[in-house]
């Protein structure tokens, strides 16, 4: 186990290692900047958060769960940080998920109130959404309330500054009369990863920030306290939410938000002009950033980390000329999430690393795969439990602790892990398994320039056939069976059908929505 990790540490709240984090590293110290460009010190958020936290004590109840409607700004974690210090559970919706899911997220989590900001509803299109979730019932027989932040400001008057300032200096016994425990609820996410029904992922304010400071021991030193990490991911998806917010905030380091990875042109600006030196995303947000980026943008970028995809070779090759190491992990929301991750002195590409300190890992033999297994996780940073649409509101353990990623990996002899790909994406043709994802690799080494991603569809004939999803022009099926001959690969791994599109459908997170994918691969079928 890394020295720098103590497993004792994360026995708190969010709130409480932020008190933590202050008291460490000074009160004083700037820690928070977002697109407006006025940074925060740990001071300062953490009277922003009392302040906001008190009003909304006052229309919440402790223990309840409220849902939050943000992009990833400064008044976010003010939000975040403020109901945690009074005992409530922040939901973070997901403001790209539709008026459906949204809704259902709601019913889920018995979710009555909702945190959201007239600005951005305004600014995000997003009218619609907030009209339906008005008429949701989140808990039976109450329509849902919105609360929009700029109403809670006008409320903040003196009286209400100068009672702040005296709650931030007495700030852990105001949060001790209030708070949970570290084992209750920290945040509720909701997700439907990238394949299957909605549901909660209750994730305990332990979980939260063991792997926020599992994360920061990991790099042995290579993460300092100098660094200033830009974080242009939402923080609905736990990869934004821990690694790019809480995992600095809570470690000394400076963090600038940026409330859409999705900008390529903005997002490289912000990083020249605030000097960041590690930028995390998605292996195809890494992509836009390099390829919009003026000369200097990117220069001060120390480390570039990427999860949530697997990280192609042109990323890799976009990026290498500047000097950046890109570090690709691996990790699941219901591991808060990260559970494994390259570093700079413990790299190998095609592989996300060896695994945090602290966490546990156990492999399971799949019928029909031979090499590697099922991966299942424990640790302090393990959920809860799930919330199911059919049971609002109950919280559904993993068994024995262990979560079942339904992932399949490899674990070579200096313990890096290799992703084979999701149990559920192995397609079983004419009694033979194979994995979508080597697949898809064996795609982008004929054609890197482009992007790719292969379903499985029913097969009369054979239970199931490969259809190839790709927004390269030319591409031709000829050329495939061409390649995968020479490279040794079986006719199997050929796909039968190919649908070009002119971009291969996301998530708001950056994953492949693999929903998407296979309903354009069935109408093209």
């Amino acid at each position: 186990m890394t020295p720098d990790y103590d497993p004792k540490a994360c026995r708190t709240t969010l709130f409480g290692a932020l008190l933590h984090a202050a008291k460490t590293h000074g009160g004083k110290k700037e820690i928070l900047e977002d697109i407006e460009r006025t940074p925060m010190s740990y001071n300062r958020l953490i009277l922003a958060s009392l302040i906001l936290g008190e009003k909304l004590n006052q229309t919440t109840q402790r223990g309840e769960v409220v849902g939050v409607l943000l992009p990833s700004v400064a008044g976010m974690c003010a939000v975040l940080f403020g109901l945690n210090a009074y005992g409530r559970v922040p939901a973070l919706l997901n403001f790209t998920a539709g008026p459906k899911n949204l809704a259902s997220a709601l019913k889920t989590g018995i979710i009555s109130t909702v945190i959201t900001s007239r600005r951005f509803i305004s600014t995000a299109n997003l009218e619609d959404v907030i009209a339906a979730l008005e008429q949701t019932e989140g808990a039976p027989g109450q329509k849902t309330k919105i609360i929009y932040l700029e109403d809670v400001r006008k409320t903040i008057g003196t009286g209400a500054k100068i009672a702040g300032l005296v709650k931030s200096k007495l700030a852990a016994s105001v949060h001790a009369r209030h708070c949970a425990g570290p084992d209750d609820p920290g945040v509720v996410l909701f997700t439907s990863g990238t394949e299957g029904a909605p549901k909660g992922v209750v994730l305990s304010n332990a979980n939260l920030t063991a792997n926020a400071y599992q994360i920061f021991a990991h790099t042995t030193g290579k993460f300092t306290t100098d660094d200033i990490v830009l974080n242009p991911l939402p923080m609905f998806h736990s990869f934004g939410l821990t690694a790019g917010t809480l995992m600095p905030l809570l470690n000394g380091m400076k963090v600038v938000l940026y409330p859409s990875p999705l900008h390529y042109k903005e997002v490289p600006k912000l990083i020249g002009a605030t000097k960041a030196t590690i930028v995390f995303g998605t292996d195809s947000f890494a992509q836009g950033y390099a390829r919009s980026a003026s000369q200097g943008d990117l220069a001060s970028v120390r480390y570039m980390v990427c999860g949530a995809e697997k990280v192609k070779d042109r990323t890799r090759k976009l990026w290498a000329g500047g000097g950046t190491i890109l570090l690709e992990g691996y990790g699941a929301t219901e591991c808060s999430p990260v559970v494994a991750c390259n570093t700079p002195d413990r790299y190998k590409e095609g592989t996300v690393g060896p695994v945090l300190p602290g966490i546990e890992l156990r492999i399971e033999p799949v019928p029909g795969i031979e090499e590697g297994g099922r991966l299942f996780v424990r640790g302090a940073n393990v959920m809860c439990g799930y919330m199911l649409s059919n049971a609002p509101g109950k919280i559904i353990p993993p068994e024995g602790g262990w979560h079942d990623t339904g992932d399949i990996v490899v674990i070579d002899d200096d313990g890096m892990i290799a992703i084979a790909g999701r149990a559920k994406r192995f397609a079983k043709i004419g009694g033979e398994m194979v994995s979508l994802a080597a697949v898809e690799n064996m795609v982008a080494e004929l054609w890197p320039d482009a992007s790719h991603v292969v379903v499985s569809i029913p097969d009369e004939r054979k239970g199931e056939q490969l259809v190839l999803v790709t927004d390269h022009t030319g591409a031709d099926r000829s050329a495939l069976q061409a390649a995968a001959k020479a490279a040794g690969y079986p006719e199997l791994w050929t796909p039968r059908k190919i649908m070009p599109t002119d971009e291969i459908p996301l998530l708001g997170t950056g994953k492949v929505d693999f929903q998407a994918a296979t309903a354009l691969a069935q109408a093209g079928v």
